[in-house]
């Protein structure tokens, strides 16, 4: 279904799931994985990216699931209502991304760490996840080429103008679902940040994480940032590469 190397990144991780659904209809699911041993576990919550739109889906983040999974982390996989399914957009897809986190405990008794709960998003992925943050329950957040200005990112026109969809237009239109939606908007988050971005990047600008980083170290927030030299935007999601390298360095110093 996926172009390379998506394809391969979204192959099965090896690892067995728990599905479990936090609403009703076919897009409101989250897979659950827990490594061996007793726990509880430090827990990543997996926001896949694909500028919010169908078909990209949850098995993008396999790959990742497979590799933390491997290095003693559970993993709660979400899937949310995307921009071509119905409810998708806005709010639909932010507070799909909410319930799911919230269905989290429920669904992993005392298998997971609720102190160590780390949001880990990528592209529009990235979005929610440092979205996420501003609400209860998640602990650190690491973005991956995260779209973490979405009035920027509108005027960029990123994704064929993803952001106009998902908000229901842009900036001068709907200002007050930027400040809503737009982790840029929501600083302080309170809570460790990382962003990591490739410097060739050619979906998500590497300038949006270079301005959020200033502007979330203004506002007080604690925020490392790991510019990727010759990195792209697939090799954020691929264990093999030197960016997920630094997210792992930074999950386990």
């Amino acid at each position: 279904m996926y172009p390379e190397p998506y394809a391969r990144l979204a192959r099965d991780p090896g690892i067995a799931a728990r599905r479990h659904l936090y609403g009703p209809g076919p897009d409101r699911w989250a897979d659950l994985r827990l490594p061996a041993g007793p726990g509880p576990h430090p827990v990543a919550v997996l926001i896949h990216g694909g500028f919010w739109r169908m078909p990209w889906g949850a098995d993008l983040m396999h790959a990742l699931a497979g590799d933390l999974g491997r290095r003693g982390w559970a993993t709660w996989n979400i899937e949310y209502r995307r921009l071509g399914a119905p409810g998708g957009g806005w709010p639909g897809t932010l507070g799909d991304a909410a319930a799911a986190v919230d269905a989290l405990a429920a669904a992993a008794g005392g298998a997971v760490d609720p102190t160590r709960v780390v949001a880990v998003g990528h592209s529009a992925g990235g979005q929610l996840a440092l979205w996420l943050a501003t609400r209860s329950g998640i602990t650190a957040v690491a973005g991956l080429a995260a779209v973490c200005d979405l009035a920027e990112a509108a005027r960029l026109g990123i994704g064929g103008g993803a952001v106009n969809e998902l908000l229901g237009g842009g900036p001068d239109e709907v200002p007050e679902r930027y400040r809503e939606a737009s982790p840029r908007e929501r600083l302080p988050l309170g809570v460790p940040q990382l962003l990591v971005h490739g410097d060739r990047d050619d979906r998500v600008p590497l300038e949006l994480s270079l301005g959020y980083a200033a502007a979330a170290r203004a506002a007080g927030d604690a925020l490392d940032l790991a510019v990727i030299p010759g990195a792209g935007h697939a090799e954020l999601i691929d264990p093999r590469s030197e960016a997920w390298r630094a997210v792992v360095s930074w999950l386990e110093p």
